[in-house]
């Protein structure tokens, strides 16, 4: 299995991380570590996720979130 590390930034609503994490699972990811922090009314994630699939599959996925603003 290959790691892999996200960064993201998105707008603070109670359900953004919900639908982050549904995303990771439903692209067949699975979450090893995660740090999150609060800046001015936004969330910023980093996500270490590890899976067989290639990366581009989940961060196409993201990116069609809402409240996703920016995926590093």
């Amino acid at each position: 299995m290959n790691s892999y590390q996200i960064e993201l930034t998105a707008n603070r609503r109670p359900e953004v991380l919900e639908r982050i994490l549904r995303v990771v699972r439903h692209r067949g990811f699975t979450v090893t570590a995660m740090q999150m922090e609060l800046i001015e009314g936004k969330v910023r994630l980093k996500i270490t996720v590890k899976s067989d699939r290639p990366l581009n599959l989940l961060v196409n996925q993201l990116a069609k979130l809402p409240d996703v603003l920016l995926i590093n």
